[in-house]
């Protein structure tokens, strides 16, 4: 147990950014179908530095989870976790009416048995890594997620949904179960007897039933932009902002670990994380100290 805390405290370093972040321009971005942007604006009030999206962009299969989806992620999800400018992390879907259709089933069937197992552990990787991302993470489901496309959004810390939003564990209708962690997280989320209910007859869910189940955090009327989760997930992302970063993402840990542990074990990793705190904001102002001696001198 105590590794895994370890590895999750680790002390954040700095890094190169993403080519595809902030650069919504570019011709190569665009034709990704994982785009990273750094969601600022001249008006701090209004947009804020601090959130970052992940829009995903695979229009002609309805954001279906395929090979180049999942390394594009991958990548961008690497390389974002080491970055302290992030402090919340948005999903969301460039595609109107789509979140994420789930696993491509088409290019699932061009491939080997042992390819599929492959691929499914690698899916099983990603939202592993969605979810021990070290900074909020909120999704916003402004149209279908069903299959993967929902244990995507189960793999975030938050999720917001328009009300016409349908989303559903879909697999047992054709033959198979949720091989990506939805067998997992469900069940944490809304409760064993439930979630075996919604996985056993693979039933859809509109936003507002999502909300009354507890699935989502919030839904909220769709608009003729067809954004309106995105909307109210960004509202909520800046809420998060100007909370202590540190506080937050050690909050996150403890709550995460905790879950998997008894409740004596999770009151240890809470006080793991308590303490990892304290340290932290000793060595920020001493850190902070010497910057102004430095400062001093130069004078």
């Amino acid at each position: 147990m105590l590794r895994p805390l370890t590895s999750a405290l680790r002390l954040l370093r700095p890094w190169k950014p993403l080519q595809t972040r902030g650069c919504a321009s570019d011709e190569a971005a665009r034709g990704r179908e994982i785009q990273v942007r750094a969601l600022e604006g001249p008006d701090q009030a209004l947009s804020p530095a601090g959130i970052t999206e992940i829009l995903m962009n695979r229009p002609r299969a309805r954001n279906a989870l395929g090979n180049v989806f999942v390394s594009e992620l991958l990548e961008a999800l690497a390389q974002l976790r080491e970055d302290r400018q992030v402090r919340v992390l948005l999903f969301r879907s460039a595609v109107k009416g789509v979140f994420c259709a789930g696993a491509d089933l088409k290019e699932r069937e061009q491939m080997s048995e042992a390819e599929v197992e492959v691929f499914v552990q690698r899916l099983r990787g990603m939202m592993t890594e969605i979810a021990a991302f070290p900074a909020p993470t909120i999704a916003a489901l402004d149209g279908f997620a069903l299959g993967g496309g929902l244990e995507l959004a189960l793999a975030c810390d938050l999720r917001v949904a328009a009300s016409t939003a349908v989303m559903g564990l879909i697999e047992t209708t054709r033959g198979l179960l949720p091989g990506a962690g939805g067998t997992q997280r469900l069940p944490r989320c809304l409760g064993v007897a439930l979630a075996k209910e919604l996985i056993f007859t693979g039933r859809r869910l509109s936003g507002t039933q999502a909300q009354v189940l507890g699935l989502v955090n919030h839904a909220v009327a769709q608009n003729e932009e067809g954004n309106a989760a995105y909307h109210r997930a960004r509202a909520l992302a800046q809420e998060i902002l100007p909370q202590a970063p540190i506080a937050v993402r050690l909050s996150k840990v403890a709550i995460d670990r905790g879950m998997e542990v008894d409740i004596a074990s999770g009151m240890a990793i809470e006080g793991i994380c308590y303490a990892q705190l304290h340290i932290r904001l000793l060595q920020e102002t001493a850190s902070s100290l010497e910057e102004c001696k430095q400062y001093a001198s130069r004078g």
